[in-house]
């Protein structure tokens, strides 16, 4: 796990290493100033001698500036690493993110990758600034001062090794009751945060339904879940405090009695006992190794956070893509025929949980193929693995006479353009979303696959017309009108294949057929998959293929079907009888 978060250090490596190399030199200069100050004590103050004081005192000003100089230092270095490693971690998981497949964005929910990218960036690059800077001043001073107070007087100093296993046993029990719930907590953070995303974009049918009051309620349950297990964790670490301080503070006390006691015995004399000057000293570095005592429990405790949130990423930065390019991919697309050759496929890869089952189809290049199908008769299963979202579980499945799994991804998926009943238009002007399409369109082409989708009369209508806004989502456009704008984006790519799932469900079946008939015209050598709930949207079509639970039920024609095939019958002379009803209440 370290291993591979360390990768993310990249070009602050430099940074990572000065700042512990600033630190290091920063504990010295601190180490020194109680040795100088118990020589100021004792040979300068007690003496009276005040040449000797004030180039003591000279000398203490210099080593404290120097001191706060390396402090400051090992600061930025410390602060500009973590915030590197931060945006490196942050940029790898989203890298990789891009390249999962849908069967891998499957296992990670949209709000555990959001946590995971925030949330646990936020702890790692915490710990690590913690572990570069304090990490490395703790157990450096704690060993130079132990070093300083036994050059002090040995006797005295093992007083402090007496409280080291009693602080080892502490922060150990702590550190294993804790890091558990902490692996809870971010898992309710995920919970949280899809709670949230939810309501958010399902918030115009919460207050349809007037149901802010149990959406309310279900936030406050999780909330207060992960309050109750902070609070759980934080008690524990809370233990780290108070263990520590008795520690240390009774090997203060220890030191100034027996300290007290030597200095009157031997009468202050710093050669063969113990004077003033070096029982303060002891007293400081008792504050030092109490210092750093404090500093490490602090890093324990970040750790024990930041090593869930760790666990977390590299699930992220681990999970390798189940798509990926064969030995010398094919980069070129013949045309936009397609063939289905005993295709099955399974979303597990069991089949035992087949979702397509024995697919056989020959479509030929430039034919409008119409799709029709109950809900969950995997309509749109059967042309996601067309442009390889997912692959087949069994079988071939062959574009352009060559089997998908041939072909370099990007260059398959160049050439198909899906459109899909929900799809999404991103934050930016009409332009910026329709040059999804084509990066590098001119403005005509715009108006035309604009004028193709039906999309140009109602975009002529805003006051910015191509330059209008879309808010995130296109929560500011109709159903319809996004639908539109996506056709055209799709039109856009002049792919070889183009396949619209239920696309044209949110306009009227007039402007249905304009679009169709805009196909047939302009694209004629484009492959057409239309899915779609309305008979009238596919009866033109070339082919006409019945699903019925992940069989094909029947292909052929709109009048071979209504002859022959009681599922289309059945949709077709309820959607015409319901025509009819709506036509007479008219």
């Amino acid at each position: 796990m370290i291993k591979k978060l360390m990768k993310s250090i990249r070009e602050y490596k430099k940074d990572s290493l000065l700042s512990p190399a600033m630190v290091t030199l920063e504990v010295i200069m601190e180490v020194i100033i109680p040795m100088l100050m118990a020589r100021l004590i004792d040979y300068g103050i007690q003496a009276q001698n005040l040449g000797y004081i004030w180039k003591m005192g000279i000398l203490l000003a210099v080593t404290a500036m120097i001191s706060l100089m390396f402090g400051v230092l090992s600061g930025k270095f410390a602060a500009r690493a973590s915030a590197g490693f931060a945006k490196n971690l942050r940029k790898d998981m989203y890298y990789n993110v891009q390249n999962f497949s849908f069967s891998n964005i499957d296992k990670f929910s949209t709000a555990s990758i959001v946590t995971r990218l925030t949330t646990d960036v936020t702890n790692v690059q915490n710990a690590y600034q913690m572990i570069i800077r304090m990490a490395v001043r703790a157990p450096i001073m704690l060993i130079f001062s132990m070093f300083m107070a036994f050059q002090v007087n040995s006797e005295m100093a093992v007083i402090f090794l007496a409280a080291a296993p009693i602080l080892g046993i502490g922060l150990y029990l702590i550190m294993t009751h804790a890091h558990p719930v902490f692996e809870k907590v971010f898992k309710t953070y995920d919970k949280l945060n899809n709670v949230v995303q939810e309501n958010l974009h399902g918030i115009r049918v919460v207050k349809s339904y007037v149901r802010e009051d149990h959406e309310i309620e279900k936030f406050e349950k999780i909330s207060t879940s992960i309050y109750n297990d902070f609070t759980f964790a934080e008690k524990l670490i809370a233990f780290n405090m108070p263990l520590m301080q008795f520690c240390m503070y009774a090997c203060m006390i220890l030191i100034s009695w027996f300290g007290a006691k030597l200095i009157v015995t031997t009468g202050n004399d710093p050669v063969n006992g113990m004077s003033t000057g070096q029982l303060m000293s002891l007293v400081a570095y008792a504050m030092q190794i109490l210092m750093s005592l404090m500093m490490l429990s602090m890093v324990f405790v970040m750790i024990i956070i930041s090593r869930a949130s760790a666990e977390r990423i590299v699930e992220i930065l681990d999970e390798k893509s189940d798509l990926t390019n064969g030995e010398s991919p094919v980069t070129e697309v013949k045309d936009g025929s397609v063939v289905f050759d005993h295709v099955s496929f399974s979303y597990t890869g069991k089949k035992d949980k087949i979702c397509l089952s024995d697919i056989n189809l020959n479509i030929r290049s430039g034919e409008t193929v119409g799709i029709i199908g109950g809900t969950g008769s995997a309509k749109t299963t059967l042309v996601q693995l067309i442009p390889r979202l997912y692959d087949v579980t069994e079988g071939s499945l062959k574009v352009g006479g060559l089997d998908t799994r041939k072909y370099d991804l990007e260059a398959l998926r160049d050439q198909v353009a899906m459109v899909l009943q929900k799809n999404v238009l991103f934050s930016g002007t009409i332009k910026e979303n329709l040059r999804w399409g084509n990066e590098n369109a001119t403005d005509e082409q715009l108006i035309h696959v604009c004028q193709l989708a039906q999309a140009d009369d109602f975009i002529q209508t805003f006051p910015d017309k191509y330059d209008t806004y879309i808010e995130q989502g296109g929560s500011n456009v109709s159903g319809g009108q996004k639908q539109r704008i996506c056709i055209a984006r799709a039109l856009l790519k002049k792919p070889k294949i183009l396949i619209l799932d239920d696309s044209t469900s949110a306009v009227d079946t007039k402007t249905d057929a304009l679009i169709r008939k805009a196909f047939r015209e302009e694209i004629p050598d484009t492959t057409k998959f239309i899915i779609a709930q309305r008979i009238s949207s596919v009866q033109d079509a070339d082919k006409i293929i019945v699903m019925d639970k992940g069989h094909i039920s029947a292909v052929g024609t709109h009048e071979e079907l209504l002859a022959s095939n009681e599922i289309y019958q059945e949709v077709y002379y309820s959607q015409v009888k319901g025509g009819s009803e709506d036509e007479t209440a008219e």
